[in-house]
């Protein structure tokens, strides 16, 4: 009975991360944590990615979040009110570009955060106020109840809170691996300066991994949580950076220890 009872229990801990099906969260100590599913996750990572490009305080990014949360609850929308499309339900009929470009995430956001720098003191202003310059929605205010989840995202995404952002699914959802389109997406992204190493590889075969070169802790981390919520899209398996590293076979259990893995690259599997 105690063998069986044991047996059990090792197998209930190597199925638990699937017991929920699929899903992220970020967490946090100072500002608590938000679940998030992996298309959320995802478009959130995303967001980052081009505030890092665009190299814009991570404040800007704050006010993208809330926006989106407040548009679309940060999903990647095919319609809404009139002719509204994408994370920030931006309209065609008022300049923000064609549908097509408005449904992809990297060009809707780059398109939000040009129209925010052009507001005078947008750092400056309460968060409802810039927004709602940019959007010139209906009511502005309801931008305002977003900040503290918008505050949440920036800190996890732009690289402040390390290892603060996990995601899980189970196998039946596993993807075949498309790692260099992953890492063509996260440049267009992250922007050319992006530097990408790969181990070398024998002739007629294919490196099973890739090295991000990354300047500072705040931009990998940034790299490391894009990489972690896009790996199902991708069929990525394993993240490591900055002697942690996250797997999918056990994507629930976050980031773990690993002393190997460097500080100046972000390995991707």
């Amino acid at each position: 009975m105690v063998a069986l009872g044991v047996g059990g229990y090792v197998l209930f801990q190597r199925a638990r991360p699937y017991l929920h099906g699929s899903g992220c969260e970020v967490r946090t100590a100072a500002a608590g944590k938000m679940p998030l599913d992996l298309d959320q996750a995802a478009n959130a990572a995303t967001i980052a990615a081009v505030a890092f490009r665009k190299q814009l305080p991570e404040r800007a990014a704050v006010i993208a979040y809330a926006t989106a949360i407040q548009e679309s609850h940060i999903r990647n929308l095919p319609g809404g009110d009139r002719d509204s499309v994408g994370m920030f339900q931006q309209r065609p009929s008022q300049g923000w570009g064609k549908p097509p470009q408005l449904r992809d995430p990297v060009q809707s956001t780059s398109k939000f955060f040009d129209a925010l720098v052009k507001v005078k003191d947008y750092l400056d202003r309460d968060l409802h106020d810039a927004a709602q310059r940019v959007q010139r929605s209906a009511d502005g205010r309801a931008y305002a109840q977003h900040e503290p989840d918008g505050k949440l995202l920036a800190r996890v995404f732009t690289g402040r809170e390390p290892g603060s952002a996990r995601c899980w699914y189970p196998p039946g959802k596993k993807t075949a691996p498309r790692r260099p389109e992953a890492i063509r997406e996260m440049r267009r992204a992250f922007g050319g300066r992006l530097q990408v190493d790969g181990p070398k590889a024998a002739p007629g075969s294919v490196p099973s991994w890739d090295a991000v070169k990354v300047t500072n802790a705040r931009a990998g981390w940034a790299v490391a949580a894009w990489s972690v919520t896009h790996a199902q899209v991708y069929g990525l398996t394993e993240v490591r950076y900055a002697g942690r590293h996250w797997e999918a076979d056990s994507g629930h259990d976050g980031w773990t220890k690993d002393e190997e893995a460097p500080t100046d690259h972000v390995i991707i599997h």
